[in-house]
């Protein structure tokens, strides 16, 4: 509704039927030339534009070749030294540090490793297998062997409220698409629960009619814990729980993993998203050493360097 307003005040309030393909590319290209917007902003503008001429008003539209795009700005991930991960899983307890283990140390998404299912963990092969990941791909990944005691601990306190939760009469777990239906006793089954269950019942809005079932952990509780153990541990840099997928990637390359096998382990179809991985590693940007490295000690400081200025507080 917002962007479709902005639209019939751009063209000075003439009504959306009255107007089409070229109205609809004057607006995107004076959003990103004039008010110099995101390709994500844009691309949500032009979104809301052909669902307001395809599904409200019958209209169907194109999007004309000489339309401005913005441009999607190609970023580095921010990743992080090996002693400020444990800096800051220092500052972890219980289960947000297991998962933060989970995450740096199989290279899981936040959703993957929230939405982990108790038959997902293989400890006898050390390996956990992600179902249904970004694209509906499944992949196994590695199980790291300081995270399995940790594991089959946190997973015998998750099975003592999964009995009283059988014994209250609590419906399963929700599962995916018809497996519900197919399975009629597979909610309730134990290879079914979640690994990291939410500490409290909340209604599922997809059951007709609405009952209360235990959900799995809160993905923004996570996110808010990690912010305040960063903040906590004073690492001066941009961190949130996917930064841990970052820093998998990079120090596995670093350890001298093949790049096919990080690639596998990640999930990514095309192995080029995997090499922007590789720009991290080394000495400086591409691994290219300065040649000011190269220089003598004396050369490179004409002396012993004056101590900074003393700063008035």
């Amino acid at each position: 509704m917002g962007w479709v307003r902005r639209y019939v005040q751009f063209h000075r309030l003439r009504h959306p039927s009255e107007m089409g393909s070229r109205e609809v590319s004057q607006f995107l290209s004076y959003l990103a030339v004039r008010k110099s917007v995101s390709a994500s902003t844009q691309n949500q503008a032009l979104n809301a534009l052909l669902f307001l001429y395809r599904e409200v008003l019958r209209q169907p539209v194109d999007i004309l070749d000489n339309t401005v795009r913005a441009k999607l700005p190609q970023r580095l991930p921010v990743v992080l030294s090996e002693a400020e991960v444990g800096s800051i899983l220092r500052f972890l307890t219980g289960e947000q540090w297991l998962m933060v283990g989970l995450m740096y140390g199989s290279g899981l998404r936040l959703l993957e490793c929230v939405r982990l299912r108790v038959k997902d963990v293989d400890f006898e092969y050390h390996c956990i297998t992600v179902r249904n990941g970004k694209g509906g791909k499944d992949r196994v990944v590695t199980l790291a062997r300081p995270l399995e005691e940790p594991l089959r601990r946190h997973l015998a306190a998750v099975r003592t409220v999964y009995e009283r939760d059988r014994a209250d009469g609590v419906p399963g777990v929700w599962l995916p698409g018809a497996l519900a239906r197919k399975f009629p006793s597979a909610p309730r089954d134990w290879a079914w629960h979640w690994v990291f269950p939410s500490a409290r019942l909340s209604v599922d809005p997809r059951a007709e009619p609405p009952v209360y079932r235990r959900h799995h952990y809160n993905e923004k509780t996570m996110q808010r814990a990690v912010r305040e153990a960063v903040r906590r541990a004073e690492v001066p840099k941009k961190v949130t729980c996917h930064t841990f997928r970052h820093c998998f990637a990079t120090h596995l390359l670093a350890s001298g993993a093949d790049i096919r096998t990080v690639q596998e382990q990640l999930g990514h179809t095309d192995v080029r998203t995997t090499q922007i991985y590789t720009h991290l590693l080394g000495r400086g940007a591409n691994a290219v050493v300065s040649p000011l490295e190269r220089m003598s000690a004396f050369a490179l400081l004409g002396g012993d360097p004056e101590p900074p200025p003393e700063i008035d507080r």
